[in-house]
């Protein structure tokens, strides 16, 4: 995950204001569950709150599991869904995660729910960014901020902003997570709700750290200096702390006096992530007092626990060695970090090319398939011709005396795809395939899904030999697309098998003979 404060604290970790995890502290009050939860599953969603923010994600995922084999109410049932999503992060349990998401999103087509949607996406989004996939992490941040546009204020309003703005943070877009974050506090604000639970430093701080890191030094040093006079020791919670500790030690390190020095504030770090960021202040302070030299032995040692991202520790080592007069050895780190930013700005350019390329195609083939706007002839999914109007356009040809050849594909690593990364993800696949498909056919050629991961071609007037040449484009196009945008980890490609249809050939006939061809070159190879 990109991180440009440096730590790489657990999404759903101790370092979340509320509890080990902010979507999951609804209480029976909220403005969420109120009228929609009896008094019974209330206790049940506060003692789920309450085994989460005691550390122990993983009996309030046995605890939810035993209440899901009852028969829930829905909202009731997601919510205790949403709990267990969370306490699944929290014990960094991802194989489990994708079904979850599948569960809620069912659960959340059964009613109109704009906060419950927004958390869902929060979530949702921590999935896909643990997962590597940050295409579809941006993705559901967009759904869940739209979602609570149209939310009531209110506390689960206000978690579900405070989330988005912490993965925001995490996948290195930190003026939307600055926003997001300021939405979360103008909610919680208008609600009454406590302003400790929301000012979460952590998000300013890796903004902060960001634009120094860009070569925006004044800026850093503004943003810093803002969260050094306003929050004090009582104005965050306290898994927050730390991050206080080290603005201030950071505006140190940069020759600046900060208001608030890094040992006004009082915080004994336990967890792995909490020790690198104070080891990292020590580095900060080491540098400010004038001793470069422990600096840099304090840096070894936070570059090798991991905790702390790459561009942070080599801004820092570029401040300690410029201290200690070694010039080369600091524009060296510089180099670091600017390299580490141009190769994530490099890929944040590739994602939003293959984005336009994947709305092009998804329009492209919606004005495709205008022609079969039957929902009766459509697979409501992918918007293709379904398996019904394939029978009827075949028949059509055969009416006309119009034969040719009929190609049967079926996508290779799908089951994967479902298992990894949750069946929304393998809709989002057979989406695209479906543009890729339809945008390499030739005017004429019809193109259906069959059912599942199989699709149908058919390519009129065509014999075999010009069949596979078409269809050799078709399997290379998917082999060729950048499905670690999609679904990291899990490669999809096509294959197909080909038979004529001529006039001793029905569909049925036709369709068997290229389907055991399709099975014999899975086989083969």
């Amino acid at each position: 995950m990109t991180q440009e404060t440096g730590t790489e604290r657990d999404r759903t970790g101790q370092n979340h204001a509320a509890e080990d995890h902010p979507a999951q502290e609804h209480s029976a009050q909220d403005p969420a569950t109120e009228g929609h939860v009896d008094d019974g599953h209330a206790a049940l969603l506060d003692e789920l709150g309450r085994l989460i923010r005691a550390g122990r994600p993983g009996e309030a995922v046995a605890l939810a599991d035993t209440a899901l084999q009852e028969s829930l109410p829905d909202h009731t049932a997601t919510l205790v869904h949403l709990k267990r999503l969370g306490a699944l992060l929290n014990l960094d349990d991802i194989e489990r995660c994708p079904a979850a998401v599948d569960a809620l999103h069912t659960l959340l087509g059964r009613f109109d729910d704009p906060a419950m949607v927004g958390e869902f996406h929060a979530l949702a989004a921590g999935v896909a960014q643990r997962l590597g996939a940050l295409e579809r992490s941006v993705n559901h941040l967009v759904r869940g901020a739209r979602a609570l546009e149209r939310a009531p204020d209110g506390f689960a309003t206000a978690m579900a902003w405070l989330d988005l703005a912490v993965t925001y943070s995490y996948i290195g877009f930190h003026s939307d997570a600055v926003e997001a974050l300021a939405r979360a506090q103008r909610v919680a604000g208008a609600a009454g709700l406590d302003a400790a639970t929301f000012s979460h430093p952590e998000i300013r701080v890796r903004y902060a750290l960001w634009l120094d890191q860009q070569g925006d030094t004044s800026g850093c040093v503004r943003e810093l200096l803002r969260i050094n006079a306003t929050l004090g020791q009582h104005d965050a919670q306290p898994q927050e702390i730390p991050y206080l500790v080290y603005s201030a030690a950071r505006l140190a390190a940069l020759g600046v006096r900060p208001r608030q020095p890094a040992d006004a504030f009082s915080y004994e770090a336990t967890s792995p992530e909490d020790v690198a960021v104070m080891l990292a202040a020590r580095a900060c302070l080491a540098i400010a007092a004038g001793d470069p030299r422990r600096a840099l032995v304090h840096l070894a040692e936070v570059d090798r626990d991991g905790h702390v991202s790459e561009p942070e520790v080599r801004r820092l080592q570029a401040l300690a060695y410029a201290r200690d007069g070694q010039l080369a050895a600091a524009l060296a780190c510089e180099r670091s970090v600017h390299r580490a930013l141009r190769d994530r700005t490099a890929r944040l350019h590739g994602l939003y090319v293959e984005g336009v390329a994947a709305r092009l195609d998804q329009d492209e083939l919606r004005q495709s398939v205008t022609r079969y706007s039957d929902e009766a002839h459509t697979d409501m999914l992918t918007g293709l011709p379904n398996r019904r109007h394939l029978e009827r356009f075949v028949a059509d040809l055969t009416r006309r005396g119009t034969y040719g050849t009929v190609g049967v594909a079926d996508l290779d690593g799908f089951k994967a795809v479902n298992t990894v990364h949750g069946h929304l993800s393998g809709d989002e696949v057979l989406r695209q395939v479906a543009a890729i498909l339809s945008r390499l056919l030739r005017r004429g050629d019809f193109l259906a899904r069959y059912g599942g991961d199989e699709f149908v071609v058919v390519l009129p007037d065509t014999r075999l030999g010009a069949a596979a040449e078409v269809t050799g484009r078709l399997v290379a196009a998917v082999a060729g697309f950048d499905w670690s945008s999609v679904v990291p980890g899990t490669p999809v490609s096509l294959t197909m098998g080909l038979a004529e249809l001529g006039p001793r050939t029905d569909l049925a006939t036709a369709f068997r003979a290229a389907d055991l061809v399709m099975l014999q070159e899975k086989k083969d190879r």
